[in-house]
């Protein structure tokens, strides 16, 4: 197959946008005749139909949607290119605008963040908490350009996104010392009854957590939820209950927390997602931050 032809391909995205040939024409100062020209010259080169007319409106078919969705990537992908650079003559910072959900530990958060700035001096980082939902109506708006979440996208949702795995990891069970020191030798069967933190009851972790204590006839004495992770080990560390966290993050906690790891468990896992709006990440501080995410959540690959 020959190069693509970038004009033809252009002309059927803004028909497409549009409509109408009619009216994209208007807006390329183009006759409608050329721009009709141009369109059939592109679906023979591609040797597929892409519209469908219905009265007096073209409506893209499958192949038109494939192809559209492509199109829609390349050309934004361009304007974004202008306006970057435009920002860089101008000396301003470029803004990357990072969600997270608000069960994500902050420290990983910040162990993945803070590489952006590393990564490019002349970028602004914006860092906005909230649900996944929430995360993505602004994400809907161009308002988050990248979300880290603990959860994909829900099924049939209405926010044109898209996720990108990053991996999964095991869980930690912290204690302050007085507590966790009795616990170690049998866990985890040893936390039968024992004051635990849990972590919001909506969250991906909860629901991991209460299975897993089900498999294993495990009853805890839970005697608070959290949805902030910082307060949990606030808690945790003042001595009401067991908690839990990423392995990854397990130094930091007993380091900055000073609690103690009473056990550790792979068959509770997490994961984690970077949601773009695109299908491909293209932006250069997300393709860093997918590939440095990888390295945090799996050290060992």
């Amino acid at each position: 197959m020959q190069q693509l032809n970038y004009h033809h391909l252009y002309y059927f995205y803004v028909t497409a946008r549009e409509g109408s040939i009619m009216r994209a024409a208007e807006l390329m100062h183009l006759t409608p005749q050329t721009v009709s020209g141009q369109i059939a010259t592109f679906e023979d080169y591609l040797g597929k139909k892409l519209f469908d007319r219905k009265g007096k409106r073209l409506i893209l078919n499958q192949q038109g949607q494939f192809v559209y969705s492509y199109a829609e990537d390349i050309f934004s992908l361009g304007t974004e290119l202008l306006q970057n650079l435009k920002q860089k003559d101008s000396g301003h910072h470029l803004q990357f605008t990072i969600g997270v959900t608000d069960i994500i530990p902050k420290v990983l958060a910040f162990d993945l963040f803070r590489t952006c700035l590393d990564y490019d001096d002349n970028l602004k980082l914006v860092c906005k908490e909230g649900d996944l939902s929430n995360l993505l109506a602004e994400m809907a708006i161009n308002k988050v350009d990248l979300i880290f979440s603990d959860q994909p996208l829900p099924p049939g949702g209405n926010v044109k996104a898209y996720n990108h795995y990053v991996g999964e990891t095991g869980m930690a069970f912290f204690a302050d010392p007085s507590i966790a020191e009795p616990l170690k030798s049998g866990f985890p069967l040893s936390l039968h009854q024992q004051p635990f933190l849990l972590p919001g009851e909506k969250s991906t972790q909860c629901v991991e957590l209460n299975a897993w204590f089900d498999r294993l006839a495990i009853v805890p004495d839970v005697v608070a939820e959290f949805e902030d992770s910082a307060l949990m080990k606030l808690f945790g560390q003042s001595g009401y209950g067991v908690f839990c966290a990423p392995i990854p993050i397990a130094n930091h906690v007993t380091k900055q927390y000073g609690v103690e790891v009473v056990g550790t468990t792979t068959d509770i896992t997490e994961d984690f997602y970077l949601i773009s709006p695109e299908r491909k990440l293209k932006h250069p501080a997300a393709l860093h931050l997918f590939e440095f995410a990888n390295k945090l959540i799996n050290p060992e690959k």
